[in-house]
């Protein structure tokens, strides 16, 4: 833990111990980097509108993947690359509550917490910026073995299949860095990054082409924000809860009961794609080998309950992590059976043995 972290909750403790009611202090931890903050930023405005009566601090701090920068996530190994000071910080009540982007939590969270928001979603997809000396061009038009810098085996796996021209190598840091990398360097014609992330560092300008679902699904939860609380603060829950968002939160069990299902992560290329149109929640799911040569995908769909039907309140806890007493409970379980029944699916079909070559080669690289 940093000098910095014991420093800041002690004067938030100060604070509390001051006003006489903790509650109205409220500790919001995040990761350090600039796009994090941003995202946290932005929770802090929508709470600090709902409860203008509270006072919200951010609290920053560094992760295991963070520090990590010269080795591809999908070799270190970790299941909470991003999450895991946060979530010993949150357990030590050194803060409230933890902003995340959805797609950096594990399926199955530690016992005691819970996701308690998850707002609406920001474009799940993926963007092509290309280095300004390919400027007007596009993946299909770079020169034969152009290099392309991703560090997500879901993102290489696809385009390799769909782009066999072109090389990918991976490429570590943050958004700045990334960017840093590709401009004053020759060693990337273009790098992939998610376009949400582009997007809330107001950096929308450097996307050069948006990857369709033809071309690239997205990672589970891409592109929406979450709130981990303790399952047990109910009075946080209650109070985050409202930033729900009723469409992105049944996308997005389906996503995390398909993934937690097929008991994928970072180390294999899981990719997925969902929609809800006319009270129905439709998922796509694909797995592939790591040179994208082998896939698997399918698609199935379910019946949700519309926006104005009022949700029945049910106490059975979390849908893969997620606690929404705001929505309709049946809708919550329909979701979370579409992304099962899919994963079952293409485990029918053979996923497995794909996945465990995935895994396997990977681990050996």
């Amino acid at each position: 833990m940093e000098n910095g972290l014991h420093e800041y909750t002690e004067v938030c403790f100060k604070e509390k111990e001051g006003n006489g009611n903790a509650n109205h202090v409220i500790r919001m931890g995040t990761r350090k980097s600039q796009l994090a903050r941003i995202q946290t930023d932005y929770v802090k405005e929508k709470l600090m509108e709902l409860h203008p009566d509270v006072k919200f601090e951010i609290v920053a701090m560094s992760t295991i993947g963070d520090k990590i920068l010269d080795t591809a996530l999908s070799k270190i190994g970790e299941k909470s690359l991003f999450t895991k000071e946060l979530e010993n910080a949150l357990e030590r009540n050194e803060v409230d509550i933890v902003v995340h982007s959805l797609k950096d939590l594990p399926t199955t969270l530690p016992p005691g917490f819970t996701v308690g928001a998850v707002l609406e979603r920001e474009s799940p997809y993926d963007a092509v910026v290309l280095h300004p000396k390919h400027a007007g061009l596009s993946l299909e038009t770079l020169p034969e073995k152009s290099v392309i810098g991703t560090s997500s085996l879901r993102r290489a796996a696809q385009l390799k299949r769909r782009f066999p021209h072109l090389e990918f190598e991976s490429i570590r840091g943050n958004l700045n860095t990334r960017l840093k990398k590709l401009d004053e360097k020759d060693d990337y014609a273009a790098i992939i990054l998610a376009a949400a992330g582009l997007k809330r560092m107001g950096w929308e300008n450097r996307i050069s082409m948006i990857l369709e679902p033809a071309d690239c699904m997205y990672a589970v939860g891409q592109g929406a924000l979450a709130v981990e609380v303790r399952a047990r603060d109910r009075h946080i829950l209650d109070m985050v809860s409202v930033l729900h968002h009723h469409d992105t939160v049944l996308r997005c069990i389906a996503e995390r009961a398909f993934l937690r299902h097929l008991e994928g992560g970072c180390s294999v290329p899981v990719a997925v794609h969902t929609e809800v149109k006319d009270a129905l929640l439709c998922l796509t799911g694909a797995v592939y080998s790591l040179d994208g040569a082998d896939m698997l995908k399918e698609t199935m769909q379910i019946s949700i309950l519309p926006d104005n039907e009022v949700p029945q309140v049910s106490d059975d806890g979390a849908h893969v992590g997620v606690t929404a007493y705001n929505i309709s409970e049946s809708s919550q379980a329909a979701a979370e059976k579409l992304g099962v029944d899919l994963a079952e699916l293409l485990l029918s079909k053979g996923a497995k043995d794909i996945l465990t070559t995935a895994r396997q080669l990977n681990d050996a690289r």
